[in-house]
């Protein structure tokens, strides 16, 4: 049975690139109805990222699932009464423009809540909406950059990095999802009309990289500390790293509980690490860092991949391989869960192609919810949302020259 506890509700998406979309595939992936409106012709930005054939890239095929496309010109007049009259049927509107746009096209809050009292309008941008700020443009690269994360990510003596996805729009669509639920349950909960501020949410990139940056500003204020890069190590927590090992491959061991790390010193038959009383806690283990990882490293070295993670994990210590793609796809974990899905999509190729997307996070039920459908054709439900929601007549559709 398939378990949608957001059956009912429905989304007017007005985003693009990944933040608002990942907002929306979130409530999408637990049953609300999404329509996302694209321009006519082009369509969201995100088809053509990273599209290796085919006109739609797999990544705007896995933000967008479990939606609806349909084509607008939010520009034009009749565009905007379009929006309104699906506002006036819909629970929730996300968009992710910089602030003002919106209100610059006739479609602000006021005008918004002037269709629908009760809608819920969540709203991701660089900066927020208020501040002296707001109004500079900003991709999550810039944000994580201002909240605090690029300058820990790296090697010291290299410049900051960046992580091999946009973690700062997925945070910010995370905390936009949460934001919206909140103000729906909240809605649900209450026998009075909610003043429209109190249904505003406002996400702003930079944020949501600070909130999850754990006590890098506390510190700061308490102790003075300015954290720093420490490549491939968690500043203060020992021994956890990389390791090489015999065979080309490395793997990731956290062995810095006090007990686990006793345990640890034995597997790599160190029993001299384990009896020092300058390793006896994590604050000892940081300062000798150097010294614990040379002697785990010359362990893991002595052995393959495969042989290693079995004597770790016979002893209770954490660890793993550094998966690729290629290893996600076949594991046993994943796959027991219904985190690999299945869909023939095109890709530019003769015939549909078979396509594993990563599957609905949290499980609800013992294993990932089904996946209804991918990532839409540019405008593929134009039509089945604005005459079958709207009443809108065939000719009034092609009128507006959205195909």
């Amino acid at each position: 049975m398939e378990i949608r506890p957001l059956d009912g509700v429905r989304v007017l998406e007005l985003g693009n690139y990944i933040a608002a979309p990942t907002a929306g595939r979130i409530l999408g992936d637990f049953g609300a109805e999404v329509i996302k409106v694209e321009r006519p012709k082009t369509g969201d930005e995100l088809r053509n990222w990273r599209l290796y054939g085919g006109d739609t890239s797999m990544l705007y095929r896995t933000v967008n699932r479990n939606k609806k496309s349909i084509t607008l010109d939010l520009r034009s007049e009749a565009g905007r009464a379009i929006v309104l009259d699906l506002v006036s049927r819909s629970d929730v509107l996300l968009e992710n423009f910089r602030p003002g746009m919106l209100e610059k096209w006739g479609l602000g809050p006021q005008e918004l809540n002037a269709a629908n009292p009760d809608l819920i309008l969540t709203r991701i941008s660089a900066y927020g909406q208020t501040g002296p700020m707001s109004q500079r443009p900003g991709f999550a690269a810039v944000a994580e950059a201002v909240g605090g994360l690029r300058e820990l990510v790296g090697d010291p003596d290299r410049p900051p990095v960046r992580v091999g996805v946009s973690i700062g729009d997925s945070i910010a669509g995370i905390y936009a999802a949460f934001g919206t639920v909140m103000a729906l349950f909240r809605r649900e909960r209450s026998n009075e009309s909610i003043p429209l501020p109190h249904r505003m949410i406002d996400v702003a990139l930079n944020e949501s990289i600070l909130s999850v940056m754990e006590s890098l500003v506390p510190d700061y204020y308490a102790y003075g500390i300015a954290r720093e890069r420490v490549g491939g190590r968690m500043e203060g927590i020992a021994p956890s790293n990389a390791y090489p090992c015999s065979d080309g491959f490395s793997i990731i061991i956290g062995g810095n509980g006090d007990a686990i790390f006793q345990r640890y010193m034995q597997v790599i038959e160190r029993p001299d690490l384990a009896a020092d009383p300058e390793l006896a806690d994590n604050a000892g283990r940081w300062k000798h860092r150097e010294r614990l990882d040379a002697a785990i490293a010359e362990w893991t070295r002595g052995h393959t991949r495969d042989e290693a993670l079995a004597i770790l994990e016979s002893a209770g210590i954490p660890s793993g391989p550094i998966y690729t793609a290629a290893d996600i796809t076949t594991d046993a974990q994943y796959l027991s869960r219904n985190m690999i899905q299945h869909f023939p999509v095109d890709v530019g190729e003769s015939e549909p192609k078979q396509v594993g997307f990563p599957g609905i996070v949290p499980v609800i039920g013992e294993a990932s919810l089904p996946i209804r459908n991918v990532g839409p054709d540019l405008g593929e439900h134009t039509h089945e949302v604005l005459a079958g929601l709207l009443g809108m007549s065939q000719e009034q559709i092609r009128d507006l020259e959205v195909d």
